[in-house]
Parts: structure tokens; sequence; C-alpha cells
């Protein structure tokens, strides 16, 4: 049994583009214009708040659904930590132009995503390994994706927003904190990885 499990949780690199992971991902990505026609074509921030919470919500079902039918790819390593940096930026970016969220806190996560984001891709250009998602990095992403979509419900008119505002800054400020740690804590894997890219390539080659 324990060597089965073990099965599940390894990279299929044969396995399609066409995964039911990858499809919630893309379904989750599909929703973003909704969220913005529903925060500025319709004015609802109660409904784009609720839209948004699910997207930032149903983040591990993908991840769940990978490593549960054991279609963990190369693909969905990618395009999950993929997603989430888009659902930041444009939700973020909506709401600030909103003005429903503090724009402190707004710009600190933008700056923390955005150091992230740039570190990737200099590691991919650099041809170093890929870094994998840390636990305590997919906590910090919970955590504001479910602030961000409280804020946004806070500054509506629909019911119970004042206690929605609260738990905002009761989720996001520890949220906030401990993404900026997670993304310290990725500087030492970050060295691996450029460490360990010629043995990669070369195996890629061979």
């Amino acid at each position: 049994m324990e060597a089965h499990n073990v099965a599940l949780v390894q990279e299929r690199p044969g396995l399609g583009v066409w995964t039911l992971p990858n499809a919630v991902t893309l379904v989750r990505l599909a929703c973003l214009p909704v969220f913005l026609w529903l925060l500025f074509g319709r004015d609802s921030r109660g409904a784009a708040a609720l839209l948004l919470g699910g997207i930032g919500a149903t983040d591990w079902i993908d991840g769940y659904l990978a490593r549960r039918l054991g279609q963990i790819s190369t693909l969905g390593k990618v395009l999950d930590p993929a997603a989430d940096r888009l659902v930041f930026f444009v939700g973020i970016v909506a709401m600030l132009a909103d003005g429903s969220v503090p724009v402190a806190f707004a710009v600190l996560t933008l700056v923390r995503e955005g150091v992230v984001a740039t570190a990737v891709l200099v590691l991919a250009a650099l041809g170093a390994r890929r870094v994998d998602v840390t636990y305590v990095g997919k906590c910090a992403t919970f955590g504001l994706l479910s602030a961000f979509p409280l804020f946004l419900y806070g500054a509506s008119t629909w019911p119970l927003h004042d206690p929605a505002h609260v738990a905002a800054w009761t989720i996001g400020v520890p949220s906030l904190g401990l993404s900026y740690y997670a993304a310290y804590a990725y500087v030492p894997i970050a060295k691996q990885a450029l460490a360990a890219r010629g043995p990669v390539a070369s195996r890629a080659e061979g």
C-alpha cells in the first residue's frame, strides 16, 4: 500500500495536457473575466467577492485531484502556481482600481508576487531545475486568496460586510507575513536548483 501511494504522487511526464486537474485550473482562470464583469460591468462588489472567493477556495482542488488520480504532470506543476499569480494580479489590480482594498496591503502583496514571478523567470532562463511550491507557500497563498475577497465583500453593502472586513484583516496580515517568510525560504531552494542545473541538463540531453 505504501509503495502504491508513493507511485500516485510521482510526476508522470507522459500525461497529456487535458487532465482533470489542468481542466479545473483552466476553469478557475476562465472565471476571471466574469469577476471583472461583475465588479465593473454590474457594479456588484458582493457578487464579485463571492466569485473571487470561489476561485481562491478551489485552489486546492486541482492539486488534490492530481495526487488522487495520479495525474501529476510537469504542465500542472507550472500551470497551478501560474494561475495563482494571475488571480492575484488581476484581482488585486481590479480591487485597487475599485478602491475596495487597503493600498498598502495590496502593494505589499503585489511586490511579493512580482519578486517571486521574476525569480521564477530568471531561474528558468538560467536553466535551473523547476522549484516546486512549498507547503508554507501554499498556505500563505490560500490565506491571501481568502483575504482579498473578504476585503472586497467588506466594501460592499451586502449583509455581514462589517464582519467580513474584520476577517479580512485577521486572515490577511498573518498570511502576508507568511508569504514573505515563504519567499525568503525559497532562496536556499533556488540556490540548490541553480547548482543542479548542469546534471539536469545532461540527463535531458542524454
